[in-house]
Order: structure tokens, then C-alpha cells, then sequence
């Protein structure tokens, strides 16, 4: 079971998820200063670079995002219909698809979602899709023609993981929540004037409460009491049966901090070297176009076969690349240097076991090859940014 610890850290909010075992992620929002990721804006095309299919939109406060040319789901303010064309001047309606990473402006998108518990509302695709982690084929031909029911054509539904453990009470009950705020944005969107924000995403802390897996929520505690007054507000309109999960924690002799480690687990999410169990390591390197892992025997000293010894530390080593990847919020390009095999089935076996632990991260990780050089590329989806990026911004 899991808990979510919310607390303040070096004058940010500080959220993570803990098991039993080990914390498996962070997040760091500056307070006061909260991310733009799912934020809703009316826009305006400042240039259209059909050479790179984009256009740039300013959505005010000096801020520009990069909207794709082939995007087909925009709408246009006030009264201006759509003919097809994008032109330099036009206010159109943008979400926030990604945050801005380093030197890279935020990822826009003319396809607006509303996001839940147990769906996402979207004004593109206007289809019922479900998350690919939802296996369970007898509940999804059960569920469609109910939800059928609930939508109409101005939308679609993307059914999320933790769907199959509501009622149809609860999801009744949250889609029409998200259609309510759908509607709300497309009404402002016609009267309100350009750079106005018409939807606000949820911060980081909430947005955590509200993806976390529903079966393995056990507590969430924050020491702050602002902090747990808006988490209270937002769980009895969102999540009315997991308010008796929140606490407030009162303990003056022995702050939350202290009692779940944080300055040491924040020190072990930012370092460089990783030990594993075996005695092995890992080195990350985040770098600006990629990130670099690299596997190291260390300090191994057991007494099996070169070939036994590689194979133990590098499917040790796998397991705490997933581990690790979730917990920094790596993204975009990483490659692994794994200790260099000779059997072919040794590797296979390794890109199997890899499969298996990409397969449980919420966010989509993709195992592209091996190469010739024995390097593993994986791809893993953007959407915030990494921890190491986060800290540095507070």
C-alpha cells in the first residue's frame, strides 16, 4: 500500500508517493509558482514556420509554445470560423500539452482534455478509448454502451486505469464534472479576450492524488495546514471516499520530515551514483538531448561465473532502472550501458525482464532495441519536467 507525503521543502511543495519499500516518485512545484502543464489559453499565432510544420503562439505573460501544424482539433475565439488555414493573428483556443524542458518552449495542442480519476475528457478524438492497462475485456464491453449513453458528439472518452474499481455512480458522477468544465471553457472562449487563461490545472500535489492507483491508496499526510485544507476541499468534490485517508500531521517532536527521510531520499534522487544490492551501481547523466546509464560491477564479490555474475547485477540493475526513471521523471531519449553479454539468450532474457518493468510505469516507456554496441535505447513519454530540473527552479 501506498502513502502520499505533502509537505513544504526549501520554500517548495514537495510531493511523493512512498510504499513500503522505497519511494517511487517526486515532485517539486515551486509554492506560489505553480506549472502551466494543462493550463488552457486563448493564444495568438505569432509565426507559422511551415518548415518545421509550427506555428508559435503567444499565450501571455511572455510566454510562447510550440503548436504542430498537423494538429487538427483547434478552436478559434470570439467569432471567427474555421476554414482549414492557420494565420499569423489568430487567437485560437491552446492547452498545455508539455512543460518547458530547459531551452524548449511548452508543447501546445488544439486538443483539449479534462482530466480525472477515471477519465479524460477530449474534444478530439470524439470516440470512447480505454488505457491500454486495462486488460479486463468482459468490463470494457460492459462499461462502452453505458458510457455511450453519457457522451454526446462534442467530445470523447478515454477510459483510465482505475475505471474497473469505480461504481457507476463515481464515474457517472466525474464525467459529468469534466463536462461541465469542458462546457465552461467553450463558453468563456467566445467572449473572453485574448492571453486569458480559461482553465487552471490542478497542482502537483492534487494532480498526484488524483493519478495514484485507487486500490493502493493507504494515507495521505501533509503537515501543512493550508496544504490539508485544499486537499480536503478538493477530495470531498472529486473523491468524497478517500477523505477518511487524509491526515494532518501534529507531531512537534518529530517533524514529517524526519520521520520519512526526505533530505536523504532527496539527496539519493539527485545523485549521480545509484548501489545496488549485489554490491553493483549505477551512474545517470542527464544531459540536454538524452540521458546516459551506465552499469558497473563495483563492489560484487560473489562466487558464481563471470557469465552468472554479469547477468545477476545487470537484471538487479534493470530493476532499479525502472525504479529510477519513475522517481527523477526521466524523459525522451535514455540509453543503457549494460555490462557487455556474450549469450544471445542471456540478452533476450534482458530485454524481456526490461518489457515487464517498462510495461508497470504509469507514464509510457517504450524499449526501442539493442544495439550492435549492446546499448539499450528506451524512449519514455514527456509531459513534466525531470526532478533534477524541478529543484533547480526553487
Amino acid at each position: 500500500m501506498n502513502k502520499l507525503i505533502i509537505t513544504r521543502w526549501k520554500g517548495a511543495i514537495l510531493t511523493l508517493l512512498q510504499s513500503e519499500r522505497e519511494t517511487l516518485q517526486i515532485d517539486v512545484e515551486p509554492d506560489g509558482d505553480q506549472s502551466i502543464l494543462g493550463n488552457i489559453y486563448i493564444g495568438k499565432v505569432s509565426n507559422i514556420v511551415k518548415n518545421i510544420n509550427s506555428a508559435f503562439v503567444d499565450i501571455g505573460g511572455g510566454q510562447t509554445g510550440y503548436l504542430s501544424l498537423s494538429d487538427d482539433f483547434l478552436y478559434y475565439a470570439g467569432n471567427r470560423s474555421s476554414d482549414g488555414k492557420l494565420r499569423q493573428g489568430d487567437e485560437i483556443v491552446v492547452q498545455v500539452e508539455r512543460d518547458a524542458v530547459k531551452t524548449k518552449a511548452p508543447v501546445l495542442t488544439g486538443n483539449l482534455n479534462f482530466t480525472g480519476r477515471y477519465f479524460v475528457l477530449t474534444s478530439g478524438k470524439k470516440q470512447i478509448g480505454f488505457s491500454s492497462k486495462i486488460t479486463d475485456s468482459g468490463w470494457k464491453q460492459e462499461i462502452k454502451p453505458y458510457l455511450e449513453g453519457l457522451k454526446d458528439e462534442d467530445f470523447g472518452i478515454i477510459v483510465r486505469t482505475n475505471a474497473p474499481g469505480a461504481s457507476k455512480k463515481e464515474l457517472e458522477r466525474e464525467l459529468m464534472q469534466l463536462k461541465e468544465a469542458f462546457r465552461r471553457v467553450m463558453d468563456n472562449a467566445k467572449n473572453r479576450t485574448c492571453y486569458s487563461l480559461l482553465y487552471r490545472s490542478d497542482p502537483s500535489y492534487l494532480t498526484g492524488l488524483r493519478d495514484s492507483l485507487k486500490a493502493s491508496l493507504e494515507e495521505i499526510i501533509t503537515d501543512e495546514p493550508d496544504i490539508y485544507e485544499a486537499v480536503k476541499s478538493y477530495l470531498a468534490c472529486y473523491q468524497p471516499e478517500d477523505l477518511k485517508r487524509l491526515t494532518l500531521y501534529e507531531d512537534g517532536l518529530l517533524p514529517l520530515g524526519k520521520l520519512y527521510r526526505i533530505e536523504k531520499t532527496m539527496e539519493e534522487a539527485l545523485g549521480k551514483r545509484i548501489w545496488l544490492k549485489s554490491g553493483g551501481y549505477l551512474v545517470i547523466e542527464p544531459t540536454e538531448a538524452l540521458s546516459v546509464i551506465d552499469v558497473n560491477t563495483g563492489k560484487y564479490t560473489g562466487k558464481k561465473t563471470l557469465r552468472d555474475t554479469i547477468m545477476k547485477i545487470n537484471l538487479e540493475a534493470a530493476q532499479e532502472i525502472g525504479h529510477q526513471l519513475r522517481l527523477r521523471n526521466l524523459s525522451g531519449i535514455i540509453i543503457i550501458d549494460f555490462i557487455d553479454m556474450e549469450a544471445e539468450e542471456d540478452k533476450k532474457a534482458l530485454m524481456e525482464r526490461l518489457k515487464v518493468i517498462f510495461s508497470k510505469d504509469p507514464v509510457k516507456t517504450t524499449l526501442v532495441e539493442m544495439t550492435k554496441l549492446n546499448l539499450v535505447e528506451v524512449t519514455r513519454k514527456k509531459i513534466r519536467k525531470p526532478l533534477y530540473e524541478q529543484v533547480s527552479q526553487i
